[in-house]
């Protein structure tokens, strides 16, 4: 696998380019956000699994559902990062 160094040195072709403080920034609370929405849906998780009273199907169910939504976020936060490199 490439790394996101290699990856990104492909996109730009070869040279990659600084970005100005305030996207830097931007990217930051982009980031900022993405990862408490994350890191509250694995604690809403963890409530559910404790509430599944060890009934496998319930806590795989869930487990399947937390991973779609970090996923979904992290694809959310990749998606306006991009949207701000480009600007």
């Amino acid at each position: 696998m490439k790394s996101a160094w290699e990856l990104a040195l492909e996109k730009t072709g070869g040279a990659l380019q600084e970005l100005p403080t305030d996207k830097k920034n931007r990217i930051t609370e982009i980031e900022s956000l993405y990862k408490a929405k994350i890191a509250g849906a694995e604690v809403a998780a963890e409530s559910r699994i404790k509430q599944a009273n060890g009934d496998p199907a319930v806590i795989r169910q869930i487990m399947d559902d937390l991973v779609v939504e970090k996923a979904s976020y992290e694809s959310k936060m990749n998606s306006e990062k991009e949207k701000i490199r480009e600007q």
